[in-house]
């Protein structure tokens, strides 16, 4: 009888979660709908939003979740495989556990702490000295020189960037440690053994072995990054235009937006659009669990069939 409570609790909670998430669809979707049928899909490719008007798209706050959560992982994957990789392999033992630790606190840093510092500290230094010597830098020189056009004021997509790549960090580093930890020591030294170097020791014995949780682990830290707001409020410009593509334009994202108008969004339009913005952050989202799962179905796939 115990085993069969467990069984049914256990396939309770399942469906739970799975009814939770056809529930939250649903309401996004019902929300949304007036907004559906006005706009219908036309809402993503449009840059126009101003409530006065009552008129609405989505497609600056598309582009800067987008932008932004791009421009951590581009930062933020190779650093912490950095870091996973000295914790495990080239760390000595009486450094690994406060190094450790000292990573891991950086993921209980309230959010809005950081927005405050990206938007008080980090993004004055990155006005002064990154976006000013650039902008002196590629003065005149096509299509470069407008990645780096606009105010200096260290705000916009680039600075939203970065304070997300800080943020995402700890997560990415903690889930690739663990799993290089998990690799078999008879493994890797047998590779030692035949001579192999550090690098390839990782590159074809650790990361074959762990790409499940290495690949997990960075979709973990992309959804941090989608789903982010306090931090990313303070520092991307809050700014429903889309004038350039430049790395320092100020916009907006999905999350700042929503954190920003939804509680003065009176009912009808607006507030139908805001919830279509939801909408789409929640297909954004599954597409990209989606797309991260083909991946490692495909990777399995390559390995060949297990005798």
């Amino acid at each position: 009888m115990a085993d069969r409570l467990f069984a049914w609790a256990a396939r309770g909670a399942a469906w739970l979660t799975l009814a939770l998430l056809v529930g939250i669809l649903i309401s996004l979707i019902v929300g949304a709908w007036p907004a559906i049928q006005k706009y219908g899909l036309g809402f993503l490719t449009s840059t126009v939003w101003d409530p006065v008007q009552d008129e609405y798209g989505g497609l600056v706050m598309i582009y800067g979740t987008l932008a932004t959560s791009l421009i951590a992982l581009v930062i933020a994957v190779p650093v912490s495989f950095g870091i996973a990789l000295f914790l495990t392999e080239l760390s000595p033992s009486w450094l690994k556990r406060p190094l450790g630790t000292a990573i891991e606190l950086l993921a209980a840093v309230p959010s809005i702490v950081y927005g405050m510092w990206g938007l008080l500290v980090f993004g004055p230094i990155l006005s002064t000295w990154v976006q000013q010597p650039l902008q002196k830098l590629l003065d005149g020189v096509p299509y470069l020189g407008a990645l780096v056009a606009g105010p200096p004021v260290g705000i916009g997509i680039l600075s939203a960037g970065i304070i997300l790549a800080i943020m995402i960090i700890p997560f990415i580093a903690s889930v690739m440690r663990d799993v290089f930890e998990v690799t078999p020591a008879l493994l890797k030294e047998s590779a030692y053994g035949l001579g192999s170097t550090t690098w390839e020791v990782v590159s074809k014995v650790v990361l074959p072995y762990t790409k499940a949780g290495v690949i997990g682990g960075i979709m973990l830290g992309l959804g941090r990054a989608l789903g982010e707001t306090m931090a990313v409020t303070f520092v991307i410009g809050n700014m429903n235009q889309l004038d350039s593509l430049s790395l320092f334009q100020a916009a907006n994202s999905i999350t700042s937006a929503l954190a920003n108008e939804f509680a003065e969004a009176g009912a009808g339009l607006h507030q139908a659009a805001l919830m279509y913005l939801g909408l789409v952050l929640f297909f954004i989202t599954f597409v990209v669990l989606s797309l991260s799962k083909l991946l490692l179905m495909r990777m399995k796939k390559s390995e060949g069939t297990k005798s």
